[in-house]
């Protein structure tokens, strides 16, 4: 197999990582005001993710720091032409970590509400704009004969856009209740898992019509098997979640987003970024890739270091694997504050 394709692949499984990890972090996050009816049980949501959400954050970096080094065309046309919902997803992204980090720093209903609100659009801005982004890389976008992105901000604001963005929005807080459901304890729980099969059930009609038009558009056999493999997992979890299996309910929409993100992968391949016009130049594995020795580098450092990171993430969550409820959160107590001298 060439590096290209190995690092295509690699690619391919950091966003498949991300997607599924991060996935439920965000669907917790827009959850928040639904299951939630008082600050603790708001605090109970937001524990469920507090010792994981920054690191599975890590795994988008890790994909675009990838996609830098091995497909630099890639990168560059990327980031030119989606700067705006890629600047919107980022800022997301950090206003709701500092939301995580300073809503108990004031013992305040007001400011820990402003600090909530953070969370639940910081969540909902990054679970649409993912789908909008990965959906318009399928479709194509105008990219010239110089490898250039030649279209506006509303070019990628199309139907098959939409509609991916629709798609992930309803995964992921599918996801979030599912794994809500497997974190908690009493009222939270049932209230998550009578939530996940309704939203599963909404995702699931989305996921089809998205993933039969990207197998018509685009598809391969490969990928045409990936999304049944995808969409069998996802009827499986609402079964489960029906039966009151929370953690193979929650697998099942773990191995729903993942395979579906492979799935889209294999339909892109070998393109990496395919044009939408008659004489544009696509992107693809082979003239978007970095040199041999580049590549070469950079799997000798992931075989080295992947291992280590992923046995480590697999560590944390082994860790923190119990179920909390209201009776472990203690009473909300202000930091102290200095009087001077």
């Amino acid at each position: 197999m060439e590096l290209t394709t190995v690092w295509f692949t690699l690619i391919a499984v950091l966003w498949m990582g991300y997607f599924a990890l991060e996935g439920f972090d965000f669907g917790v996050g827009m959850l928040l005001p639904v299951l939630a009816k008082n600050d603790t049980e708001r605090r109970v949501l937001i524990n469920t993710i507090g010792p994981v959400w920054d690191g599975n954050e890590v795994w988008v970096l890790v994909a675009g720091g990838a996609t830098f080094a091995a497909f630099p065309e890639w990168y560059a046309t990327l980031f030119s032409g989606f700067y705006l919902p890629l600047l919107l997803i980022l800022v997301a992204l950090i206003v709701r970590g500092l939301a995580f980090e300073y809503r108990a720093k004031r013992d305040d209903d007001q400011w820990r509400a402003r600090w909530d609100l953070a969370i639940i659009v910081g969540s909902v801005v990054p679970a649409l704009l993912w789908g909008v982004a990965f959906a318009n890389i399928l479709r194509g976008v105008p990219i010239d004969a110089d490898m250039e992105y030649v279209g506006g901000f509303f070019n990628l604001l199309n139907p098959y856009a939409l509609l991916g963005g629709v798609m992930t929005l309803l995964l992921f807080l599918t996801h979030g209740a599912m794994f809500i459901s497997l974190k908690t304890d009493g009222r939270i729980r049932g209230a998550a898992r009578d939530l996940a099969f309704k939203a599963g059930l909404a995702a699931a009609v989305v996921a089809v019509a998205f993933l039969t038009w990207t197998q018509v558009m685009t598809g391969s056999p490969a990928s045409a098997v990936a999304f049944v493999v995808a969409a069998l997992a996802l009827v499986a979890a609402l079964v489960a979640i029906r039966m009151g299996r929370e953690g193979w309910a929650f697998l099942g929409t773990f191995v729903t987003i993942a395979v579906g993100v492979g799935g889209l992968f294999l339909a892109l391949f070998p393109d990496v970024m395919p044009t939408s016009l008659a004489d544009g130049v696509g992107l693809t594995t082979t003239n978007a890739a970095a040199t041999a020795y580049t590549l070469k580098i950079m799997t000798v450092v992931a075989l080295v270091f992947t291992p280590i990171v992923l046995a480590y993430q697999g560590w944390t969550y082994w860790v923190f694997r119990k179920r909390i409820a209201v009776h472990h959160i203690p009473a909300s107590v202000a930091p102290a504050t200095s009087t001077g001298p």
